[in-house]
């Protein structure tokens, strides 16, 4: 990327007639078929869920599905079968619109189901039990039907309460934070915690039914007049359902500083609420999940197993969770000596590893502990009531984001107290200082000789958490006694695996979205497309198994995977600078998206949401001076210096909302839409620059490829989905498109100036050569295939087929073409996709033929390459295994989306 000398190449940039004023027509053509490629339907769709067994004991499931251009109008309504042909209740709302103004993506929520449902436009039936919003008085009340919750407008209790009928299962419902202001190693170390207890300050109902059901709290951490640790909120209910799901947000504003003990350390994290028991203590049950749908099921008062049998009707039925006959029907040497037996209050299961969870019980609070099992990964799940109702209680990737525990508390007395636990209080701390000193690295000069040999981009004060968030998903049941061993299995199995409806992949492929032509079916129909499609195959798999041999596990690390390997320690360099963490380098988040989109596999969907959660949240700043940039790859989530929107990118996060109408990560992409404003805060480019350069509001040196690409991103999405910032975002998109094609030499020329008033590219009074390797592996290829889809730009679509066509090509011919070739290029596998693509755009059988030449020939990997895996055992490694030396995650990424999309465009142009 060439720096702009701001005197000698400007010239400043037309701005005639207001920006929101075009003259080009939008959407007045298409992308050039993809050969075989699906034609989408307009009616119907066969829906299905990912995995078997349909909804079970969810509280309900939301879809999104995409609809061929002009197929559908904004006022179009929609309804549900079921396979044997009965209407299944269905809400449905926009989530995207194509430039013309029909509908390009729409979500749909039901409550019920279990096979396949077919979606079509007509009228949607009904629900027999509805949900309904009450906002009157001081609570906003939540009916589905069959339960119902007060949420509270402000205070420290977020849910007031939870009713079934007439009795009242849950209430005072409420987060919980334990901080810890020192944090000391040794064995001198007194501790001390203080509890803060999360305060609403804004609550929003953003859907009230008839089937679902959202309302918002946000809010912050208060304890006396400090107030920390931002939280948002969403509570989900359906029509007809006896649960709601919470997603539950955090957002760092701490203080750790390296080097110093003090600090926001926190302790604990979690959702807390009081559970009333009616019942006799003997028809109180405990259930807590322990491996698979394995479950601990005790009563608070056991009569099984005692010296004295009560008789085996009597043991069957509580071990069952049934209401126990009239005690004067028992064993009267058992029923005289009731008041003998112990009463069980208090358990705990504490998950602090992958590999461990360990189970525990109390009669009640000053009184010993002992041990009640323990195993190696707990569900995650609870209950706790009796036969009048209880609550079920579920954190979902419970031990995939260790620390984590579950809590009872007081089943003996009349209101127990349940608390799950995301951040495990029985874990240490959380640590999130940067990890060494910064070994002199003060000056520029410094930090570069740095990177030149662990690849870490440091600065002093950059590798802060201040800013980075966490998601996690809690299910909530509103039982009214306790459930069936079959039930629990079924609540335990949601909270495991929340059920997800899906619209097909020839849906997803025909409606062209996401890049038309860019993804199809897979395809064995020859060897060449078959050996393509295994490699796919072993790079998803050996990703999948090295998730679980290494233990890429924990709260802050779940869904990310690591840069590169380490072929003499026969491990990943996980702590060797920018070759730890991947942090979406090169756009592992596409490979696995796409690889989804055409594939409609679930194990590939669940490691993709995984990924989509991970890097929107924690590799991304949501408060600060960084909001709107994320860090690149490194030993800590947040190390290294390099803060760009190359990680922010909206792009990696479409693809799961428009899937699932997501709205946390709805959230996260409407924050992006201002994200031009970081280049005022921050220069991404500051330590290569040969020239002075001062951010300029009116002259911001922006790339046209990672960090356009970023920012596009973010405005398509707004404009699409008609947010509130839609007409601002429209603009944007449409001056940067034709000011990058009015560029001497387009996006040949790497960088312009930026106006963020009037959201043009100052035009260059020179051609310029500034080319990057990374440019367009950041989903700059798959953004330019939706935008020459949507937009009629002839000169922007010349000017990236240019760049297509020369980014592969020798250096003669970049020479002849442009008066100076490219430089040293890497990465040509991976942009042989971008000769697939001008290919098929532009008719020209030589770049087609470049296409696979590229892919089979250049770098990446070959089909030389080894394609299996070798056993790791012994001393070799800490863990038993496998390993594939050669495989990298830049490589594997590229290869991924080359060899996905050249097999969509150019499957039948193969040598």
């Amino acid at each position: 990327m060439s720096p702009i000398p701001r005197r000698s190449l400007l010239k400043a940039a037309a701005v005639a007639g207001a920006a929101t004023q075009f003259s080009w027509a939008l959407g007045s053509r298409g992308a050039a078929a993809a050969p075989g490629a699906e034609t989408a339907a307009d009616g119907p769709v066969t829906l299905d869920w990912l995995e078997d067994g349909g909804l079970g004991a969810a509280p309900g499931s939301t879809v999104g599905v995409p609809w061929p251009k002009g197929a559908h109008q904004d006022d179009q309504t929609f309804a549900l079968t079921d396979a044997d042909g009965r209407a299944v209740p269905v809400q449905s709302w926009p989530l995207a619109y194509w430039p013309d103004g029909s509908l390009k993506w729409t979500a749909h929520a039901v409550s019920s189901g279990t096979g396949k449902l077919t979606l079509t436009a007509g009228t949607p039936a009904p629900p027999e039990r509805k949900v309904t919003v009450d906002r009157r008085g001081g609570t906003i009340g939540i009916s589905t039907g069959v339960i119902t919750a007060r949420i509270a407008k402000s205070g420290a209790t977020i849910v007031k309460s939870v009713t079934r009928g007439s009795t009242e299962i849950a209430r005072n419902g409420r987060l919980v934070l334990l901080r810890q202001p020192e944090f000391e190693d040794g064995d001198q170390t007194a501790v001390r915690t203080e509890r803060f207890d999360g305060a609403i300050d804004d609550v929003t109902v953003e859907q009230e039914g008839p089937v679902r059901a959202v309302v918002r709290v946000d809010g912050k951490h208060r304890k006396g007049r400090r107030g920390w640790l931002p939280f948002s909120v969403r509570l989900y209910f359906y029509a007809g359902s006896d649960s709601f799901r919470m997603v539950h947000t955090i957002t760092y504003d701490g203080t750790q500083e390296p080097g110093k003990a003090s600090g926001d350390f926190i302790r604990g994290i979690g959702v807390r609420f009081t559970v009333p028991l009616r019942d006799e203590s003997y028809d109180r049950h405990i259930r807590i999940g322990g491996e698979g749908t394995g479950l601990l099921r005790e009563a608070v008062k056991g009569i099984t197993g005692l010296r004295r049998d009560p008789g085996a009707a009597v043991q069957a039925a509580q071990f069952a969770g049934e209401k126990l006959p009239d005690p004067a029907t028992w064993d009267q040497r058992v029923t005289t000596r009731l008041q003998y037996i112990p009463e069980w209050g208090d358990y705990t299961l504490s998950q602090l590893s992958a590999d461990g969870f360990a189970l525990r019980k109390r009669t009640k609070k000053g009184y010993g502990w002992i041990p009640a099992g323990g195993g190696r990964r707990a569900s995650g799940f609870g209950y706790v009531g009796g036969v009048g109702g209880g609550l079920s209680f579920g954190l979902r990737d419970f031990w995939e984001k260790h620390p984590a525990q579950l809590d009872i508390r007081d089943a003996h007395t009349d209101a127990a107290e349940v608390t799950l636990w995301l951040w495990s209080p029985e874990a240490q701390p959380m640590d999130l200082r940067f990890y060494h000193d910064g070994m002199g690295q003060d000056t520029f000069p410094e930090q570069l000789e740095g990177l030149n040999i662990t690849y870490e981009d440091h600065e002093p004060g950059f590798g802060t958490p201040y800013g980075i968030a966490r998601t996690s998903e809690l299910l909530f049941w509103a039982n009214e006694s306790t459930p069936s061993a079959e039930r629990l299995a079924q609540q335990v199995e949601a909270v495991r695996v929340l059920p997800q409806l899906a619209a097909p992949p020839e849906q997803l492929i025909g409606a062209k979205v996401f890049g038309p032509g860019l993804f199809s079916a897979p395809d064995r129909s020859t060897p060449a497309k078959a050996k393509i499609e295994d490699h796919l195959d072993f790079l998803f798999t050996y990703y999948k198994d090295q998730v679980e041999m290494r233990r890429w596990y924990g709260f802050w690390d779940y869904g990310d995977i690591m840069h590169t390997y380490d072929t003499a320690r026969h491990q990943w360099r996980y702590d060797v600078g920018g070759y730890a963490w991947d942090n979406s380098e090169l756009s592992p988040d596409l490979w696995l998206w796409y690889a989804y989109l055409r594939s409609g596999r679930a194990d590939i969907f669940r490691f993709a949401e995984a990924m989509t959660r991970h890097t929107g949240e924690v590799d991304v700043y949501h408060l600060g001076q960084w909001a709107g940039l994320g860090t690149r790859h490194g030993v800590q989530h947040w190390a290294d210096s390099a803060k760009q929107q190359r990680i922010a990118n909206t792009t990696y996060r479409r693809y799961y909302y428009f899937l699932t109408a997501d709205e946390r990560v709805g959230d996260l992409m409407h924050a992006n839409v201002d994200s031009d404003e970081t280049f005022l805060v921050l220069d991404p480019i500051r330590k290569i620059r040969t020239e002075p350069y001062t951010p300029d509001r009116h002259a911001l040196s922006i790339g046209f490829g990672t960090d356009w690409s970023g920012l596009v991103s973010a405005w398509l999405t707004e404009w699409e989905r008609r947010g509130p910032k839609w007409q601002k975002a429209r603009a944007r998109v449409l001056s940067t498109m034709e000011t990058i094609a009015a560029q001497p030499n387009g996006f040949v020329q790497g960088t312009g100036l930026y106006d963020l008033d009037t959201g043009r590219f100052a035009i260059a009074e020179e051609p310029v050569v500034g080319v990057s390797h990374l440019s367009a592996v950041f989903g700059l290829n798959e953004l330019c295939a939706e935008l020459i889809d949507l937009v009629d730009m002839p000169a922007f679509n010349e000017a990236y087929y240019d760049y297509c066509r020369y980014f592969n090509a020798s250096k003669t011919e970049q020479a002849a073409r442009y008066g100076s070739h490219f430089g040293s290029l890497i990465l040509f596998q991976g942009h042989s996709r971008l000769d697939a693509y001008a290919a098929v755009q532009t008719g020209d059988d030589r770049l087609a033929d470049r296409a696979w030449d590229k892919f089979y020939n250049s770098d990446g990997y070959r089909e030389s390459a080894p394609w299996k895996t070798e056993k790791v055992t012994g001393s070799t490694a800490l863990v038993a295994g496998s390993e594939a030396t050669w495989v990298s995650t830049n490589d594997t990424a590229l290869y991924g989306l080359a060899a996905i999309e050249n097999l969509a465009l150019l499957g039948d142009r193969m040598p």
